[in-house]
């Protein structure tokens, strides 16, 4: 593409201006949280403060269990990831062992422990328990074979 003269002070003037709206521009910053929030995260950051959170919900579900080389092992309780003993992330301390693998012994608090199987949720009022499988049947989607 060839410039005319007719464009260059047009180009000039808008390269003098970028600058100048550069500077202007309000920097962005963390998102995706209010500036409260973000000053609450920032300071638990700063002093290692661990929030204590309680079980929300009357259902407890164990999403998953990963034993790691170091032996240790991750839990996932209610879709939230937490080391083995630690309560800190849910309300809900987690007891593994290595004769009952994809299971857990999960104490809510002071709630009476409950030994679920990875997938499984109960109920903590009634104690009814729910593999989450929908009587027992796997449903997958079926797609239509590719003609040719």
């Amino acid at each position: 593409m060839r410039l005319s003269s007719r464009m260059m002070p047009g180009l000039l003037s808008l390269a003098m201006l970028a600058p100048a709206y550069a500077a202007d521009a309000p920097e962005l910053g963390r998102l995706f949280f209010t500036p409260e929030r973000r000053a609450t995260l920032e300071r638990q950051r700063t002093f290692n403060i661990q929030e204590a959170q309680t079980l929300q919900g009357n259902t407890m579900t164990l999403d998953g269990v990963v034993y790691r080389s170091s032996g240790k092992a991750t839990v996932w309780i209610n879709r939230q990831a937490q080391t083995e003993g630690e309560a800190s992330r849910t309300g809900v301390s987690a007891t593994i062992s290595p004769k009952t693998p994809g299971s857990a012994l999960l104490t809510p608090g002071e709630e009476a422990p409950a030994q679920l199987k990875v997938g499984e949720a109960m109920n903590r009022a009634t104690g009814e328990r729910n593999t989450r499988l929908g009587g027992g049947v796997v449903v997958t989607p079926t797609t239509p074979a590719l003609r040719r």
